[in-house]
């Protein structure tokens, strides 16, 4: 029995990290760490302007927890769109039965553990919130489940389960501020926006097309295409300027000036996506620029924690 059962785990454990290779790419690991670190560091940069921010072991251990719970929300979402992407993405690993639910749940009870103690390690409030963080998600999954509403109108299902990611945010952020890296100040927080902004031009410009397809979860779907668009641009725009308000890069003399004002003209960027969209023939939205922006946003935002104090 003992070897059936190690060779259960075993088995279990490969279909885990096959799911891991296929729906946790590599630029997602990339976009936590330089979500953690930009956050942190802007954090620290807004709420004390008058000393130097530098990552810590604290910011690594951070980081680590964060990008297992981002996986560990992958595995909730598999589950949740399970029969959307029995529809719109049958070559999903759950779909086609590359992994099961069980070893899925599995997974996420060993993270969510993990998660706990390495956050515990740093403060009982950074414990806490990343429990928040992940208690919610699975909230979502049921809500989902018990809600056509939320189910299916895509508005509606931005505003409840967008609060998943201010929560890890605020994870980073309380964290940061038991760990010594930030000060306590108001400013801390309100640096969740620059986040939020980045993220949801993003998110906007993924679900955006031309073509009207009732039958999927698109922005486009209930604000037409140009109005999709537009949230996008709007969301860029939002996250330069809280940037801008909140580090204000008019304090600064050259060279330093430079590095402050680095996000403004990034916002080229998004401009572009949304320019090639609206000149074009092309039926959806492009994604590429989308991702440049916030890759490109975050590193100009740790650029700014490293250099300017």
């Amino acid at each position: 029995m003992g070897s059936v059962g190690v060779t259960g785990s075993l088995a279990s454990a490969r279909r885990i990290a096959r799911f891991t290779a296929v729906m946790y790419k590599p630029h997602y690991l990339l976009y936590g760490v330089l979500w953690v670190l930009a956050l942190e560091g802007t954090a620290a940069l807004a709420a004390q302007p008058d000393s130097a921010w530098r990552p810590t072991g604290a910011t690594v251990l951070r980081i680590v927890v964060v990008a297992f719970v981002l996986l560990y929300l992958r595995m909730v979402d598999e589950q949740k769109d399970l029969e959307y992407d029995r529809v719109h993405n049958p070559d999903r690993p759950l779909v086609t039965g590359a992994v099961s639910a069980v070893d899925l749940r599995v997974a996420m009870g060993l993270i969510a553990v993990g998660a706990v103690a390495a956050s515990l390690a740093l403060s009982v409030g950074s414990a806490v919130m990343i429990t928040v963080a992940m208690v919610y998600g699975l909230a979502l999954w049921g809500l989902e489940r018990l809600s056509g509403t939320v189910r299916t109108h895509i508005l509606v299902n931005l505003v409840v389960t967008y609060p998943v990611q201010l929560l890890v945010t605020g994870y980073v952020v309380v964290s940061a501020i038991d760990t010594g890296e930030v000060r306590a100040q108001w400013q801390a927080a309100a640096t969740a926006v620059i986040f939020a902004g980045a993220f949801l031009q993003f998110e906007f410009a993924r679900k955006t097309s031309r073509m009207r397809r009732p039958d999927e979860l698109l922005y486009s779907n209930a604000l037409g295409a140009k109005g999709s668009a537009a949230a996008s641009l709007l969301c860029a725009f939002t996250a330069v300027l809280c940037d801008l308000v909140l580090v204000r890069p008019w304090d600064y003399a050259a060279p330093a000036s430079i590095v402050a004002w680095l996000p403004v003209p990034l916002l080229l960027v998004p401009a572009f996506g949304a320019l090639k969209f609206r000149s074009s023939d092309r039926v959806e939205y492009p994604v590429l620029p989308a991702v440049v922006f916030i890759l490109a946003l975050y590193l100009a935002l740790i650029g700014q924690a490293l250099a300017l104090p």
